[in-house]
């Protein structure tokens, strides 16, 4: 938990004269008059100290951190939106000791924080989130969380939503928003479902952070109008939030995607039941230059915040970056029924009609860090009747005046400085220096192109949020799955169904096309590329205080983490796949060849599943595409049209594989043999060749029961595979065995040694006799803990790091060494700091000398990477018979996972 101190100043600004470009055109804003135009709706407002740190400088919220605590704030309300309206606090009583004095009351100071505010469809009630203020001494468990807390305006009553204080401090609880049913969606580390699947997975119960690893992951729930049955609906690893409820009752929130790496903040959506989870918009619009900024080194990218629909569809959207030490940014209004990025239309709308996204209000302003000609932005809310009018929370730039002669030898007070609004002239100039911001409410009207404030600007306070207790439109009713099988939400099962993995966005991508793979006697099975997909799940880390364990434990790369495997399925000759998978679980697909290799790259983002939801994808994608993917409605048309006819088989199959009319074939042979749960071993059974046309291929399984290793399932899985269970793999308990395991053959009579296989007969540094060796090939393969790492064998390391050539010296093993030679050839010397040479006893000069690099023979980038060390393997290779095909196959899924040490934070030793 993260608190940061704050400092103050209660300054008055009387009135305020200021004039600020809007598109080139004056927008003017006037001085507190009796107001011509009053809106007669109450307004609800953050007003807070602003935040400075311990050198007074201004602290912004981190956007990857979700629970930062910054005390200082209030909630505030206007019975109406004008500047003459008094305000009136409506979250200090929920500090307030009642046994106190009114004198007494006045006088604490109640140092809480609030933020995310959302107002009911019927304008009677404001929803929002608020933390108690610290306690003094107690440890960071102790302290209070963020909770739900709501207002009601007819009956001046302010409460928590969940009421139990147990079960209101079990999470940290943000961003609510109001859903059609009454019920309440927000963002919360709790992880309800999540927690439950840990247990049936074998593992305790607990928290998971996100990939960063620095604080727990929040994720999307939903939770009845008094606070009772919690439900996860969202998986993401990392945080999701800022959810609001679209006209078409589906809800649409930021996603963080870090899977492997962070990807930057965008949208997505998805029903209230966690069902049809896609991406919406912002994949691929993260770069500063898209977002109208000037090229230049070292500018943040861009994250999209805080949705909210507006009357037009589009979505007023806040602009931020990561790590801005600016407070606020700017809105932009944003068509996602147009658009999947900034320069990419859906299907929907060929040519791009319109424009992707446009400024809300203000064209001028920065959220690079730099001076801001427009200002800078906290929030904006549209107001619902029609008018077209803004309220908005916004600071001028302002900037002391470089003119001013200032006493550097004294401490001059900032009062006493000249202050003058921004203008190109002045940001231009390398001795400005910005003024803190001065953030307060203002209305802005499109008729008349002016902006008016609503509060006296006061330095020390800012305006941070705002919205309108007016009401507006009532969401429709939730959806549900288009497609929809209610026998598996008891199992808590979802199904899967893509039409072509050979389909890169509308484009077949397969050397033959997918009309001649489809076809038996043109494309054999073993000459298709695509045979099987691995569905991978992610494993949840926790925090230290869970399960402390060393970092070495994810192994060569940590940018995969950990992960799991759910099991196998057969892709279809089509591409197409369909198969059941565990409801409300992050996962994620591989494309794997006849050796249950992946090809291609690795999906770095996670899918979840509605439990009974059936879910079809038209294929696959590439991280450095733009094209639209996984967007219902959005991408262009598959490449798979399906069967051409009802009652007929796909041409030159099986004729008992009879087809629907645009029915895939994987869908033709789930309706006739059901819907496959994947499986821990790969299993192929040629069930497409008509056996009156060609001899169908033989059937071959790679299958754990062949190994003579450890099984990384465990022994209930092995005889009853459910949709609990796992494949976990563990460098030390699943691989390294392969090293170790015997291989010598012997003759008929057992004694005589024909050959000894065993991989540390060769790969160690001493041979049978106990006599020093060069491990072949340069290749130690010992499970001794190794020199560089302790925590990891020898053989990890050398398989997956470079290391030094070795040979043998007077009896010993060393790194092998070899002269240096500059570019003409010429042997370099060692010389002293003048340059001069050195000699050795003798008066000789002394060559230098550098180890002989050997290259590591397996990658974390998956088998197919790893030629050089799977190669050995294959027929007529010098190794070819020496590991079983399930050996193999165990090998190359622990290398396309990532090559992790663990998979299994509770298998790694704790420190």
């Amino acid at each position: 938990m993260k608190a940061h101190c704050l400092f103050y100043q209660s300054t008055l600004i009387a009135s305020i004269l200021l004039v600020a470009s809007c598109g080139g055109d004056t927008l003017t804003q006037t001085e507190q008059e009796p107001d011509p135009v009053v809106v007669d709706i109450p307004i609800v407002f953050v007003k807070r100290a602003l935040p400075l740190d311990e050198d007074g400088n201004i602290l912004s919220r981190d956007l990857t951190q979700t629970s930062d605590f910054v005390p200082g704030a209030a909630l505030f309300m206007k019975a109406r939106a004008s500047a003459s309206a008094p305000e009136i606090n409506i979250t200090d009583r929920a500090f307030l000791d009642a046994e106190l004095s009114a004198e007494e009351q006045a006088e604490m100071e109640l140092l809480y924080d609030v933020k995310d505010l959302d107002v009911s469809p019927d304008g009677d009630r404001v929803i929002f989130a608020m933390r108690a203020p610290e306690i003094e001494d107690a440890d960071d468990d102790e302290q209070p969380t963020w909770n739900i807390w709501e207002y009601d305006l007819p009956n001046d009553t302010l409460r928590r939503v969940i009421t139990s204080d147990i079960a209101a401090e079990s999470g940290q609880d943000i961003a609510p928003a109001y859903l059609p049913d009454g019920r309440i969606v927000f963002s919360s580390t709790r992880q309800r479902a999540n927690q439950a699947i840990l247990l049936d997975e074998g593992k305790p119960q607990y928290i998971a952070l996100e990939e960063r690893l620095r604080e727990p992951a929040s994720v999307l729930h939903v939770m009845d109008s008094d606070g009772t049955d919690i439900t996860q609906i969202s998986f993401n690893q990392s945080h999701d939030y800022d959810p609001t409820v679209l006209n078409n009752g589906k809800i649409l929130f930021s996603r963080w995607d870090q899977a492997a790496g962070s990807k930057g903040i965008h949208f997505y959506q998805m029903n209230p039941d966690g069902s049809e989870l896609e991406v919406v918009y912002g994949r691929h619009s993260h770069d500063p230059q898209l977002q109208g900024a000037e090229a230049g080194d070292d500018q943040p990218d861009i994250q999209f915040l805080t949705p909210r629909e507006t009357s037009d569809g589009t979505i007023l959207t806040a602009l931020r970056a990561f790590g801005q030490d600016t407070i606020g940014g700017n809105f932009v209004n944003i068509d996602i029924n147009g658009f999947s990025d900034i320069n990419q239309p859906l299907a929907t709308n060929a040519g791009g009609q319109g424009e992707a996204q446009v400024s809300a209000l203000f064209d001028n302003v920065e959220v690079d860090g730099s001076l801001s000609l427009g200002g800078y932005f906290q929030s904006l809310y549209p107001l619902s009747d029609g008018s077209g009018r803004l309220l908005f929370t916004w600071s001028q730039c302002r900037v002391f005046d470089p003119d001013q002669e200032v006493d550097t030898s004294s401490n001059t007070d900032e009062a006493t400085r000249r202050v003058l609004p921004c203008t190109e002239e002045l940001i231009a100039r390398d001795d400005i220096e910005a003024t803190r911001p001065l953030f307060s409410l203002w209305i802005f009207d499109p008729v008349e192109n002016t902006q008016r404030t609503l509060a006296v600007p006061q330095e020390g306070i800012a305006y941070t949020e705002v919205v309108a207790m007016e009401p507006g439109t009532v969401p429709a009713n939730a959806q549900t799955p288009e497609q929809f099988v209610p026998e598996l939400v008891a199992d808590n099962l979802g199904i899967m169904h893509i039409r072509s993995v050979y389909d890169f966005a509308g484009e077949d991508v397969s050397a033959l096309g997918i009309a001649a793979l489809s076809d038996p006697q043109q494309v054999t099975s073993d000459q298709r590329p695509a045979r099987f997909l691995r569905i991978v799940k992610a494993v949840s880390i926790p925090d230290d205080d869970v399960r402390d364990f060393d970092g070495s434990a994810f192994g060569r790369s940590r940018n995969q983490l950990m992960r799991e495997v759910i099991g196998y399925v057969p892709v279809e000759p089509d591409g197409s796949a369909k198969f059941q998978v565990p409801a409300q679980v992050p996962l994620a697909i591989s494309v794997l060849d006849s050796n249950g290799r992946r090809i291609g790259e690795r999906h770095q983002n996670w899918l979840q599943v509605g439990a009974g939801e059936v879910r079809t994808c038209n294929g696959c994608h590439t991280n450095e595409s733009n094209a639209v993917h996984g967007r219902l409605g959005g991408e262009l048309d598959s490449i798979n049209l399906g069967a051409a006819v009802n009652g007929n088989p796909f041409p030159n199959t099986n004729p008992l594989l009879f087809a629907d009319m645009g029915e895939t074939m994987a869908e033709t042979a789930t309706r006739i043999n059901g819907v496959p749960y994947p499986q821990p071993d790969i299993s192929f059974e040629d069930i497409w060749t008509d056996p009156a046309l060609r001899t169908p291929q033989a059937n071959f399984e790679y299958a754990y029961a062949d190994l003579m290793t450890a099984l990384p399932i465990t022994q209930s899985c092995a005889v009853n595979w459910t949709p609990v269970c796992r494949i976990t793999l563990n460098f030390p308990d699943h691989i390294q065995p392969l090293f170790e395991l015997d291989r010598r053959q012997f003759e008929a009579d057992g004694v005589t040694l024909i050959e000894d296989q065993t991989c540390v007969s060769c790969h160690s540094p001493t041979d049978s006799d106990d006599q020093v060796q060069v491990p072949v090939a340069q290749l130690d393969l010992r499970s001794d803990p190794s020199n560089d790492e302790n925590q990891q064998t020898v053989a990890y390391r050398e398989l997956l790091f470079p290391d030094n050539e070795q040979e043998i010296v007077e009896g010993a093993l060393v790194d092998r060494l070899v002269v240096v030679t500059d570019a003409d050839g010429n042997i370099v010397f060692e010389r002293d700091e003048d340059g001069e040479l050195i000699l050795d006893g003798e008066g000789n000069p002394i060559p230098v000398t550098q180890t002989v690099r050997v290259n590591n023979s397996l990658s974390p980038n998956g088998a197919n990477a790893s030629g050089q060390f799977l190669s050995l393997f294959m027929n007529g290779s010098s190794h070819a018979g020496w590991l079983s095909p399930a050996e193999l196959k165990l090998i190359s899924e622990w290398l396309d996972l990532g090559a992790q040490y663990y998979n299994n934070p509770f298998d790694a030793p704790a420190n």
